[in-house]
């Protein structure tokens, strides 16, 4: 793995956070324009948003970051302070925000946490333990949302010139089959045999159009069995924190949306369940977006999940609906980059000098 100071603080750089946001403002602003039954009048709508669930939709982004931040406290088995835990999880989510979903921020996250004063086989294993279990909410998450809801799950996006409602399927299966394969893969590799990784990883580099990816492949090797040694003999304690915390972060990310929606519009039970199935689909059809932070992907198709249901709000709430579950990592980041800058590279030496 790649960890050049340099290479890494050039991706966190914070003027990298007009590129999704141009990108997801280019799509909003196509919407607008491509739409005839969208005008300027939408956009006043926010004036009848009921105050209460529109505070709290505002406020889960507080409950979703206080999930995270004791989630990686409780990897780390508390050996990062509270405020680190905080810089860690605003830079890592402003990283994930500034680099294509399908690339993420995983360099970025083990150099933080390096930074951090945590071991390299430590930083290794946090991450891709987190990860796994965002993965896995996922993959466990997904069948059962279609499992409920088989025949309303993928929205009929006819209507829309980039795809039609089978493609829309086929996007997912194929999504989720990639998330899947790679989720058991590094699982296994993490929590069974990262020896037997490693040596099916060389072994596949000695074929001739493999090999110049030989020495990667080895390094990639050493690094899940650094990660491995980490993470045995946690206790049951231990992985309970980690999957409830995990579920907890997950269910509240969604339900912003549900709340959002209810600012605007009346939404029945059921309507809710299926809200939140869709937002499933949706993310990992993200996952394998190719902008940074699914600027752009994730705009372009909130319309077809969840028209049916806003109406007239659909513009509105899309706007907002990134503006909670996007924007202020990239603000955050933007703001705390700079300080935690000076706090690992200048005041941790003078400490130590």
């Amino acid at each position: 793995m790649d960890l050049d100071s340099k290479k890494i603080l050039k991706t966190l750089n914070p003027r990298k956070i007009w590129i999704p946001v141009a990108i997801g403002l280019a799509i909003v602003f196509y919407l607008f324009y491509s739409d005839p039954t969208v005008s300027a009048d939408n956009l006043r709508l926010l004036f009848d948003a009921d105050i209460g669930y529109f505070t709290l939709a505002w406020l889960l982004i507080i409950a979703r970051g206080a999930g995270y931040i004791y989630r990686i406290r409780e990897i780390s088995d508390k050996q990062l302070s509270w405020v680190s835990c905080i810089y860690v999880i605003i830079l890592w989510e402003f990283a994930s925000a500034v680099t294509p979903s399908v690339v993420g921020g995983t360099a970025v996250a083990v150099f933080i946490l390096l930074k951090e004063g945590i071991n390299l086989g430590k930083s290794l294993a946090f991450v891709m333990l987190t990860a796994i279990m965002d993965n896995m909410f996922f993959v466990i998450a997904a069948p059962l949302a279609i499992m409920f809801n088989p025949e309303t799950v993928f929205p009929d996006i006819k209507n829309l010139s980039l795809a039609g409602g089978e493609s829309l399927q086929y996007l997912f299966y194929i999504s989720y089959g990639l998330i899947a394969l790679y989720t058991l893969i590094m699982a296994y590799a993490l929590f069974v045999k990262p020896r037997a990784f490693k040596w099916i990883l060389l072994k596949l580099t000695t074929l001739n159009f493999l090999r110049k990816w030989r020495q990667s492949a080895n390094e990639q090797g050493n690094e899940i069995i650094l990660a491995s040694q980490q993470i045995r003999g946690k206790g049951f304690t231990y992985w309970l924190k980690i999957v409830l915390s995990t579920t907890f972060i997950w269910t509240i990310r969604y339900l912003q949306l549900n709340v959002l929606m209810s600012s605007f519009v009346g939404i029945s039970f059921s309507e809710h369940f299926l809200i939140f199935a869709r937002q499933i689909v949706l993310w990992i059809i993200m996952l394998i977006s190719p902008t940074p932070g699914s600027s752009g992907t994730a705009e372009f198709f909130f319309p077809a999940f969840f028209e049916q249901f806003l109406g007239n709000y659909t513009l509105i709430s899309n706007i907002f609906w990134r503006m909670m579950s996007f924007y202020p990592y990239l603000l955050l980041g933007a703001i705390f980059l700079p300080r935690w800058i000076r706090r690992v590279f200048f005041i941790s030496k003078k400490a130590k000098n």
